[in-house]
C-alpha cells in the first residue's frame, strides 16, 4: 500500500471541510475581509444623517420692544351749544391757542334777561309772603296749611330764578381747557340751535404715542419704562409709558399701550406714524438663523441641537427678537450646538453625521 496517496487524500479533504464549514475561520486567520463583512461595517456610518450644525454661546440681547404705532392727542373735543340763538361774537380761526376758560361762542340773550328779571321778581314776591305768612302763624292767625302753601311758593320762586341764571350762563360758551382751535368758531350771525357745533378744541401737550403690542410683547412691558419714538419725519422723541391695557381688542388680539412725550411747542401733530421703541428687561439668547427653527412631537417650538458624539435632543425656546441676522432666542442652554441644515430628517434620541459650520468655512 502506498502512503503518499493517502496522505494526500486526507489533505484535500481537511482543506474542503476548512473551505466549507470553517471558513469564515479561515479568511479571519488568513487576515481575508469578505464583501459580506465590509459591508456590514460600513453600513452604520451610511445610515446616518448628515447635518450642519453651529455652535453657540449664549450673549446678552437688547431685548427693546418695538412697536409701530401713531401720535394721538390726549384731549379733544367738540364744544356745542346746549341753547338757540343767533352769534353775537366774532369768530376765532382755527389754530390758535385757547385759554381754559376763554370765551369760543357767545349767543344773543333775547327775551332770557326778561326772564331773568321776572324770575327775581317773583322770588322778591314768595319771601314777602312767606314772612308775613309765618307771622301770622306764630300769632295763631293763620294755619299750617297756609304757611306751607307759602314755604312751597317761595321754594319754586327760587327754583325758577335758577333756571333763569343757568340760561343766561349758556349763552356763552367757555373752552373747558388749554388748547388749540381746530376749527373755526360759529360765524357770527349764524343760528345755533341745541347740540349746534361751536368749535372742535385739541390739547397737544402732552402728546400721546400710542401702539399695540402682541400677547408675548405686553408680557415684557411695565408701567413707567422709557420709551422713545422715530416719527414719520425723522424726528426722534422720548417718554414713558403711562398707560397697559389689560384687555385684549377683540380683532386684532393685541393690547393697547401708550407713551407720554412732552410737545411744549405743539409741534408734534395728531395722527402722525411713528416708530415706537419702549426699554425692557435685558436677557440672554442665542442668534441662529431663522430656519432653524423647528417643531417636537408636542407641538412646542424650538432647537435640534447635537453634542460632540452624534446624539440629537430637542430644547423648546422663546422668541427674543426677529432681525435681519436671524432670530434671538432665549430659553436654551449656556452652550449649545445647534442643528441648522438637516434638522427636519432627524429626531431626538437618534445619531447624526455631524458638520460644524465654523469647520467647514475654514
Amino acid at each position: 500500500m502506498r502512503i503518499f496517496p493517502l496522505i494526500t487524500a486526507l489533505t484535500v479533504v481537511a482543506a474542503l471541510y476548512l473551505l466549507v464549514m470553517e471558513r469564515g475561520a479561515l479568511f479571519s486567520f488568513a487576515g481575508v475581509v469578505t464583501e459580506a463583512e465590509a459591508q456590514s461595517d460600513d453600513a452604520p456610518a451610511r445610515d446616518l444623517v448628515k447635518v450642519v450644525a453651529m455652535r453657540s454661546v449664549a450673549q446678552p440681547v437688547d431685548s427693546s420692544v418695538v412697536l409701530r404705532g401713531r401720535t394721538e392727542a390726549p384731549r379733544s373735543v367738540e364744544v356745542r351749544s346746549e341753547t338757540s340763538g343767533l352769534i353775537v361774537s366774532e369768530p376765532l380761526r382755527r389754530g390758535a391757542r385757547i385759554a381754559a376758560g376763554e370765551p369760543l361762542c357767545e349767543v344773543a340773550p333775547g327775551v332770557r334777561r326778561a326772564a331773568l328779571d321776572e324770575a327775581r321778581a317773583r322770588l322778591s314776591e314768595a319771601e314777602i309772603n312767606f314772612r308775613a305768612a309765618e307771622g301770622l302763624r306764630e300769632g295763631g292767625f293763620a294755619s299750617e296749611t297756609r304757611l306751607a302753601n307759602a314755604r312751597a311758593a317761595l321754594q319754586s320762586a327760587q327754583a325758577g330764578l335758577d333756571r333763569a341764571v343757568e340760561e343766561m350762563a349758556r349763552l356763552v360758551m367757555h373752552a373747558p381747557f388749554d388748547g388749540l382751535l381746530e376749527s373755526d368758531t360759529a360765524e357770527l350771525g349764524s343760528l345755533l340751535q341745541p347740540g349746534a357745533l361751536c368749535a372742535t378744541l385739541i390739547q397737544l401737550d402732552p402728546m400721546k404715542l400710542v401702539g399695540f403690542a402682541n400677547e408675548l410683547q405686553v408680557a415684557r412691558l411695565t408701567e413707567g419704562a422709557r420709551a422713545g419714538a422715530r416719527l414719520a419725519g425723522g424726528r426722534e422723541v422720548v417718554g414713558e409709558v403711562t398707560f397697559i391695557a389689560r384687555s385684549a381688542d377683540p380683532q386684532t388680539r393685541t393690547f393697547r399701550v401708550e407713551i407720554t412725550v412732552p410737545n411744549p411747542d405743539n409741534s408734534i401733530r395728531d395722527g402722525q406714524s411713528a416708530d415706537i421703541m419702549i426699554a425692557a428687561d435685558s436677557r440672554e439668547g442665542h442668534l441662529v438663523p431663522a430656519s432653524a427653527l423647528t417643531l417636537n412631537d408636542a407641538g412646542e417650538l424650538g432647537l435640534r441641537l447635537v453634542d460632540e458624539d452624534g446624539h440629537v435632543s430637542f430644547a423648546p425656546a422663546t422668541v427674543l427678537r426677529d432681525t435681519e441676522d436671524g432670530m434671538w432666542l432665549a430659553g436654551l442652554p449656556e452652550e449649545i450646538g445647534a442643528i441648522i441644515v438637516g434638522q427636519e430628517f432627524t429626531r431626538e434620541g437618534a445619531m447624526v453625521e455631524v458638520t460644524w459650520r465654523e469647520e467647514a468655512a475654514q
